[in-house]
């Protein structure tokens, strides 16, 4: 049996500061070689609280450089310039541009966000660490931190490596933002960042290098695939890999596309909601039940049942399967006065990453197709006679994803009722065939209100 529906996103959980706990027989005092007790099979932890468990680090460059309230504004000034886009410190050296892919805009948006509130805990907490110092019962701090080559401001060399700095403090220092780099990074994948459940061992974030390695390698020297996300966002959870998939489930809940509670016109195509779910206990991963749709079946739209006449809006709600294997497979069933019609979500998934959210240049449809028809249809439906219209207006947001994922996505156009064609000739990449032998436009046509 199908179970339940997928829950939706959560309030944004307050960010408190993780109490600072004292050394017990059996966690090891701060100090020393020490700058955390996090345990050796790993704790799962929000950005904060591990943010809140790096200060240790700071604390140890403060003792150690006698840093004082004047100093603060250098290495303010640095984190920023390390977790922003653009400038020659950055971690990230991605471009953004109008002509950029929408993985990368969206990303590129998220490190923006994540960096410069992680910016703001670091001032904060350099501000206070000078009044209020994490005491450090093993003795000063010493670590030994490999480097990573992230560059730093003058202002910021002068002070870790001329004036009072040298090996300790730059070590420190390296090793503090190192760890924040990896934090950022690692929450990319994520629209309620704030609240995902992290993976941290002894090591901090290290552990999660290599597959950061290889998202980060994809997205700035290709269009990153959407798997790629999904893949290391579960690594950063789980700490583990997995079969190639759209989304994933581990202990304590699921990483679906937003899309799945957000307006599909105004959605992010590529970003991922974390959605706490208690009843999950396995990780496994939600896989499409086709992989190739161009092998799938089609429907010509023009061989669709004529349009009905009806204003009862269609019901919808997400079901899934069970785990066979390590994978799971997800549907979105619709209904409308009984009968029930199935889509599969990685397929109506796939279908808005792809569709166009801007109309071609005016033009005649040649006919306009009834949503529930084309739900029913076998296969994915699509036309090759210029262009046709699907009208979902009235329909909620999870009916029109269904439909996204029974329409051929190859020449897709997504676009509210009263969307003015003229204002988008010549920017919109859909395109109608010449020669009959490709798709040809198809637009589904979705209530304003939904743009809200």
């Amino acid at each position: 049996m199908p179970r339940a529906s997928i829950p939706g996103t959560p309030a944004v959980p307050s960010t408190p500061a993780t109490p600072r706990t004292p050394a017990t027989p059996d966690t090891p005092a701060l100090g020393g070689n020490r700058w955390n007790t996090f345990p050796a099979s790993g704790t799962t932890l929000t950005a904060r609280e591990f943010f809140t468990a790096t200060e240790p680090l700071l604390q140890g460059i403060v003792d150690d450089n006698a840093l004082t309230s004047a100093d603060i504004a250098v290495l303010e000034g640095q984190i920023r310039a390390t977790l922003a886009l653009g400038t020659r410190e950055t971690a990230l050296p991605l471009y953004l541009g109008p002509d950029s892919a929408s993985a990368a805009r969206e990303l590129g948006t998220q490190a923006e966000t994540i960096g410069r509130e992680l910016a703001s805990w670091s001032t904060e907490a350099l501000e206070r660490l000078l009044t209020d110092p994490v005491p450090l019962p093993a003795g000063p701090l010493v670590v030994r931190s490999h480097c990573y080559g992230h560059l730093l401001t003058p202002p910021a060399a002068d002070l870790l490596l001329g004036r009072r700095g040298g090996p300790v403090s730059m070590q420190l220092y390296n090793e503090w933002l190192h760890q924040l780099v990896l934090l950022r990074d690692a929450l990319l994948p994520f629209t309620n960042w704030q609240g995902v459940p992290l993976l941290i061992t002894p090591t901090g974030l290290r552990h999660t290098e290599p597959a950061r390695d290889a998202f980060l390698t994809e997205l700035l020297v290709r269009q990153i695939r959407h798997t790629s996300i999904v893949a290391f966002a579960r690594n950063v959870v789980t700490g583990t890999s997995g079969p190639a998939g759209y989304g994933f489930e581990a202990g304590g809940g699921t990483a679906l596309p937003a899309v799945l509670d957000q307006p599909p016109l105004t959605a992010p195509r590529h970003l991922l909601t974390w959605r706490p779910d208690p009843s999950v206990g396995e990780v496994a991963t939600y896989v499409a039940e086709l992989q190739d749709y161009y092998a799938a079946p089609r429907t010509l739209v023009e061989d669709l049942p004529p349009a009905i006449t009806t204003s009862a809006r269609l019901a919808a709600r997400p079901v899934t399967t069970p785990v066979v294997d390590g994978t799971r497979t997800a549907r979105i069933e619709v209904t409308h006065e009984g009968p029930t019609a199935h889509v599969d979500l990685g397929q109506a998934l796939r279908g808005h990453r792809f569709a166009h959210r801007e109309s071609p240049a005016a033009a005649d449809a040649s006919g306009t197709a009834d949503a529930w028809s084309a739900l029913r249809a076998p296969g994915l439906v699509w036309t090759q006679s210029g262009e046709a219209t699907v009208d979902a207006t009235a329909q909620d947001d999870l009916v029109v994803l269904a439909l996204l994922g029974r329409l051929y996505p190859e020449n897709l156009t997504l676009r509210p009722a009263d969307h003015a064609t003229a204002c988008s000739a010549g920017r919109s990449a859909a395109r109608t065939p010449t020669d009959g032998t490709g798709p040809g436009r198809l637009t589904l046509l979705v209530d304003p209100a939904q743009t809200h």
